[in-house]
């Protein structure tokens, strides 16, 4: 997604910067138009301007300097926005938890992850989404752990018409990416994601939903490699169909 701004805005509602996020827009960019579709259904005016990385990688591989200069571009970038609504719960993380350790940032009140910014700012709950057949949800850790994110996205799933939700027993399990992690320690991480797997088999859901893509990366792999058919989606993708 290269576009400055949005087409077909409409309402003028609050002025929105769509953080993308480096998985969204070059693994997942379905994502990101599920995103600023919905955004501008609940009344926003939607902007992505040119953006980097948020400096999560750098950040936890000890390049303190790195990241500092990435997070001093995402302030320039979105400092005149409104809201930064970000569609991953690892970078909302990143931004509102750690920037304040490589500068000095304002920021912070104004970035939510996309579920949040939905049902907290928007006061969006019911969306008019339509999904036939089953779905597990899987929490991921820096959305669950560091955001306390765990009821609201279910809230919106709950009211996605044709949509059944089924729990699995370890929702709040790490699939076992973790960025670096995952290289650094493969087999453990390997080892973490076919555990998970076996979780959504047993809840015979067709289709695992989280809000990070890089968890979803990791279980799409893991499903294929372990010949699971369950297909894995984005929350945002799941509130935009119809």
């Amino acid at each position: 997604m290269n576009k400055d701004t949005a087409q077909g805005v409409k309402a003028a509602g609050p002025r929105v910067g769509l953080f993308v996020t480096c998985l969204v827009d070059l693994m997942r960019p379905a994502v990101g138009f599920a995103s600023v579709k919905l955004l501008e259904d609940a009344g926003c005016i939607v902007e992505v301007p040119t953006q980097t990385c948020c400096g999560q990688p750098a950040f936890n591989s000890g390049f303190r300097e790195e990241a500092a200069e990435v997070a001093r571009h995402f302030c320039r970038v979105f400092g005149e926005s409104e809201y930064v609504v970000v569609p991953s719960g690892s970078c909302t993380s990143m931004i509102t938890h750690h920037f304040s350790e490589v500068m000095d940032e304002k920021l912070r009140p104004k970035v939510y992850e996309f579920s949040e910014f939905l049902l907290d700012v928007a006061k969006v709950e019911e969306v008019g989404a339509k999904w036939d057949g089953a779905v597990t949800y899987h929490d991921s850790c820096h959305a669950l752990r560091e955001l306390h994110i765990k009821q609201g996205p279910r809230r919106l799933l709950s009211r996605v018409k044709g949509l059944e939700l089924r729990e699995m027993d370890i929702a709040e399990e790490c699939c076992g990416f973790g960025g670096t992690f995952a290289i650094k320690f493969e087999h453990v991480s390997k080892a973490m994601a076919a555990t998970k797997v076996e979780a959504i088999r047993r809840t015979g859901a067709a289709t695992v939903v989280s809000i990070d893509s890089s968890c979803l990366m990791q279980l799409s792999t893991a499903l294929q490699l372990e010949k699971v058919p369950v297909a894995t989606r984005h929350l945002a993708e799941i509130l935009a169909s119809r």
